[in-house]
């Protein structure tokens, strides 16, 4: 952690579309195999194909992360929207520490999430994780326990429904469960950790949500206000055995609200341009549309470099 928050933005020259001062600009990301930092690196890669020097710096977390963009120590991150809603009023596990100086720069592809087992054997479903060793804690990770929450009352179900099995990460959750610790873990469609555990244990299962009603969708929401349902195809990705529907959250790319306002206009046309890009990194990131970068971005502002940006498109 030392490392990255402590390591210098280096100055250097960079040709962009606007004028902007001369500088390397990074973008803070979660830990190697997690989701976040296979589209920060995504993201970074579009960035740099725009015109906009980029790094990226990994650390845990956006628990980390968040509040080193909201101080200015570094330019951009990378959340889901609960996170940055949570984080700018110091609710939830914030504890009433508040980040204020956190902007929205742009809505990303939608984020899709799901308990994964070995697909040959014996759960099925979600209501199958009862009384089942299954990844809990994430004691560097809090916003993982609500999510956890959110899938399981959509089962009827509760975190004290399961054995848990206490890890500090959704990283660390994936090699609990290769290593036999756990039944099932959690973490986003298409990430790394995931393609791995699908080829370390001869294939996975994702759990879907059994009955994607609206009854089960408002017990979702009063654990993590900013889900949604979203259909996934057989074969889409490892562990999608059949058709099934999951819970999603938006996902934004955010910076702090003095850093100057060319710069993030060149970020955002970076992203706007170069949406190929970042597919041809991350696959999943396919999904992403330039059009619905303007998202709602909830109790958070989006920063004026990047709506001067939407504005000039005509992205509403």
């Amino acid at each position: 952690m030392k490392n990255w928050i402590t390591g210098a933005i280096v100055a250097a020259t960079i040709t962009i579309a606007a004028p902007v001062a001369a500088q390397t600009v990074g973008v803070a990301t979660s830990n190697p195999g997690s989701l976040f930092h296979n589209i920060g690196t995504a993201v970074a890669n579009a960035a740099n194909a725009g015109g906009v020097d980029t790094t990226i710096q990994p650390a845990t977390s956006p628990n980390q992360y968040i509040p080193f963009v909201n101080s200015g120590g570094i330019e951009f991150g990378v959340a889901n929207l609960q996170e940055i809603n949570y984080a700018l009023g110091g609710d939830a596990w914030w504890n009433g520490v508040e980040n204020p100086e956190i902007r929205v720069v742009a809505h990303l592809q939608p984020l899709v999430t799901a308990f994964f087992v070995r697909a040959d054997g014996d759960i099925t479903d979600l209501a199958g994780l009862a009384g089942q060793p299954v990844t809990d804690g994430y004691t560097a990770q809090n916003t993982i326990l609500p999510q956890l929450a959110a899938y399981y009352a959509t089962a009827g179900l509760t975190r004290d429904d399961v054995e848990p099995i206490n890890v500090t990460s959704v990283v660390a959750g994936g090699d609990a469960f290769m290593a036999g610790d756990a039944v099932a873990f959690y973490f986003a469609h298409g990430a790394g950790k995931v393609r791995e555990a699908d080829a370390a244990v001869g294939g996975l299962r994702a759990l879907p949500v059994a009955d994607p009603s609206d009854e089960a969708l408002a017990a979702a929401r009063e654990h993590w206000p900013t889900a949604f349902f979203m259909e996934m195809s057989a074969g889409a990705l490892p562990g999608i055995m059949e058709d099934g529907t999951f819970i999603a959250f938006p996902q934004v790319i955010f910076t702090h609200a003095n850093v100057p306002d060319d710069v993030v206009y060149a970020f955002t046309r970076a992203l706007h341009d170069n949406a190929a890009v970042m597919g041809e990194t991350f696959p999943p990131m396919r999904a992403f549309r330039p059009e619905n970068m303007r998202g709602d971005p909830g109790v958070a502002e989006f920063h004026p470099g990047a709506i001067q940006f939407y504005d000039e498109m005509g992205i509403e």
